[in-house]
């Protein structure tokens, strides 16, 4: 099939990042393109570590089954340390703050263990099914010109070197580190390179049984400068993680024997039957691109910042950034937003990321173990203008690493309430929100949804649910009301499409809701409910 002349945004980019953000915008129904040059998905795992902000966000498209059933169990999400696998020794922690779930959980979806060779089909398949050829793998980026009003790209077929036109509304790159899109925008990378040098080995050896007893997802070794090893499956499929020094040269890494000899060291058995099956060498950065939009460009992922993966947050904060991205740029292709909404992107997601590089940077840089936090992502708080909220106080910053606690505010992700599902229906605040706005009211709702007809007769999608009698019901009664901000019994919550909250009111302010909702999309003109 040929690539389409036309599009509303061409994503260049197929692994995690550039794939989520490819199955979001086709829920918001925007017309698009995925390019990736590799001919299928990596066959590498790479990044494995699944925040709950990630799963909570494949929740929302309906992918988190499929997620939970490709990655490691949770009695296996622990974190071992000992001189090799087979010290007597060692000792094994949870992640802190281990994620709770049910009725006393502060998140429905808890993260888990999905290691990227994995993940990447389970996305690929969702983006294929829903946007069908229009995610070309074997495809490259060659060039792309932005005149202000567009962007004319040229892209090119592996198999056949035949090159096609592209003028997308949006060029988005998900293209990685070494991002062609951010060169081709002139957008420079601010921070520190070369935090270290790692060979990864990725290899089977039966170890299945041998750490049985002490199974984890990742084993740090304590033994001077051997790294660790990461599970793929924890039986036959494992990533080694080797430190290089300044003296290493490919040539010296080459060879099997000395590849299986790496292994079997860091491993503590010296028999063990050994099968290497690729290598790649890597290096660790801390970098954050200096803005994340550039005209009709922007950045997403890797492309926008470069994450040192002692923490496991680099894959997820560009989850988080599609999930940001693509219900701004289907409100401005749809013609309700104005294109300063895009503006807020950057905004609310470079001081994330910003954040989450200073911590993983402290962890690279620690002598002593460092914490594997699967809730940071849960507590970011935007402010921005696509956000209604007082101005922040002094000192606050875009991430609480002292822990999460449910919250209901402007900028902040929707709290997680239990509620009583019936017939496969929500169990969780959370699956109330989409997939346009939601207006979350207590009490029968009434005037909340004659308000919620004006802003939808004005073209912005609204969904109204209420909580209490004759709507949705609490798993233990009072639990909305129990968190901490929520409006009164005459209040409502207006969510964003990406489940953070953008405005509250206690029903008595006055304020009308088109109002808010001109303000939050950046339109210039007032929205008009129709007759």
């Amino acid at each position: 099939m040929s690539v389409p002349s036309k599009v509303s945004v061409l994503v260049v980019g197929g692994g995690p990042v550039g794939l989520t953000l490819s199955a979001l915008l086709s829920g918001f129904a925007v017309d698009h393109v995925l390019v990736e040059a590799r001919a299928t998905t990596s066959r590498h795992p790479k990044a494995r570590g699944l925040s709950a902000r990630s799963m909570e966000i494949f929740r929302r498209m309906g992918l988190e089954p499929a997620v939970r059933r490709a990655g490691l169990p949770a009695s296996q999400v622990f974190f071992y340390r000992g001189h090799d696998l087979v010290d007597p020794d060692f000792t094994r922690t949870a992640p802190a703050r281990a994620p709770e779930h049910g009725e006393d959980g502060r998140t429905p979806s808890p993260g888990l263990i999905c290691s990227q060779d994995v993940l990447e089909p389970v996305l690929a398949r969702r983006a294929g099914e829903l946007a069908g050829d229009r995610v070309r793998f074997g495809t490259r980026l060659v060039s792309f010109t932005d005149d202000g009003h567009a962007v004319r790209a040229v892209v090119e077929e592996a198999a056949t070197g035949i090159r096609h036109v592209v003028t997308a509304d949006w060029l988005v790159g998900c293209d990685g580190a070494a991002s062609g899109v951010r060169t081709g925008a002139g957008i420079a990378m601010e921070g520190p390179t070369g935090l270290g040098r790692y060979l990864s080995i990725r290899f089977e050896a039966p170890l299945g049984d041998v750490v049985a007893d002490r199974a984890s997802a990742s084993y740090f070794l304590t033994a001077p400068g051997r790294g660790g090893f990461m599970a793929v499956d924890n039986d036959r499929r494992w990533i080694y993680q080797y430190p290089l020094d300044d003296t290493a040269r490919p040539r010296d890494l080459s060879g099997h024997a000395y590849l299986e000899h790496l292994v079997r060291t860091a491993a503590g058995i010296v028999d063990l039957d050994v099968t290497v099956h690729g290598t790649t060498t890597w290096r660790m950065d801390a970098q954050l691109a200096a803005a994340y939009r550039a005209s009709r460009v922007l950045l997403v992922g890797d492309a926008a910042h470069t994450v040192p993966p002692t923490g496991g947050h680099g894959m997820n904060t560009g989850i988080g950034d599609a999930d940001n991205l693509a219900w701004k740029i289907a409100a401005v292709t749809a013609g309700y937003a104005g294109d300063a909404l895009l503006d807020s992107y950057g905004a609310e997601r470079r001081p994330v990321a910003r954040q989450v590089i200073d911590i993983s940077t402290d962890n690279a840089r620690s002598r002593t173990a460092y914490r594997i936090d699967d809730e940071l992502l849960l507590t970011a708080a935007y402010r921005s203008t696509a956000v209604v909220a007082e101005p922040p106080r002094p000192g606050r910053t875009a991430l609480d690493p002292e822990g999460h606690r449910p919250l209901c505010a402007p900028g902040r992700r929707l709290p997680h309430v239990p509620l009583r599902a019936a017939d496969g229906g929500a169990a969780s605040t959370l699956d109330l929100v989409g997939p346009g706005f939601t207006l979350i009211a207590r009490g029968d709702g009434v005037p909340w949804r004659r308000r919620a007809d004006a802003a939808r007769r004005a073209g912005v999608p609204l969904t109204v649910h209420v909580l209490g009698a004759g709507g949705h019901r609490e798993v233990r009664p009072g639990g909305w009301d129990a968190v901490e901000g929520t409006p009164g019994p005459s209040g409502a919550v207006l969510v964003r499409p990406d489940g953070h909250i953008a405005w509250q009111s206690s029903g008595d302010d006055g304020a009308e809701l088109t109002s808010v909702l001109r303000r939050v999309l950046s339109r210039a003109e007032p929205l008009t409910p129709s007759a």
